[in-house]
């Protein structure tokens, strides 16, 4: 049986400050917003895949809770422009861009202003776009 096509993919991440979260995302990280639902705003990463910040406290939300281990990762061919350019915004960061030899990646670490742990990574051994 075949299985239906899949259209895009969103992660959800849940703050309790959408406007801090929707400039982060928006004007920091440079995401076009898709679609702005009201508590939830939902950018576009590419192609189909999609982040949406929604705020806590809403009737869809509060069943929800928090995943601390969640890591966001955006997988890029240019792991330092990414690190430049977002230190040139104020942007600090955990873990400046390093090799990591165990899993083959390029990567880096920062957070959101909810404290959920964003990677920029670039794999060694898969090609990538630059």
């Amino acid at each position: 049986m075949n299985l239906p096509k899949i259209d895009s993919q969103i992660t959800f991440l849940y703050t309790d400050d959408l406007e801090a979260s929707a400039h982060f995302y928006g004007d920091i990280l440079g995401l076009p917003l898709w679609l702005d639902q009201g508590g939830c705003r939902i950018y576009r990463v590419s192609g189909g895949a999609l982040v949406g910040v929604c705020r806590t406290g809403t009737i869809e939300v509060q069943t929800v809770e928090r995943q601390p281990n969640v890591i966001f990762t955006l997988v890029t061919g240019d792991v330092d422009g990414w690190y430049a350019a977002l230190t040139a915004k104020g942007v600090v960061f955990e873990k400046a861009p390093a090799l990591n030899e165990r899993y083959r990646i390029y990567n880096c670490f920062l957070r959101d202003p909810n404290g959920y742990l964003i990677e920029i990574q670039r794999f060694l051994d898969v090609p990538h776009e630059t």
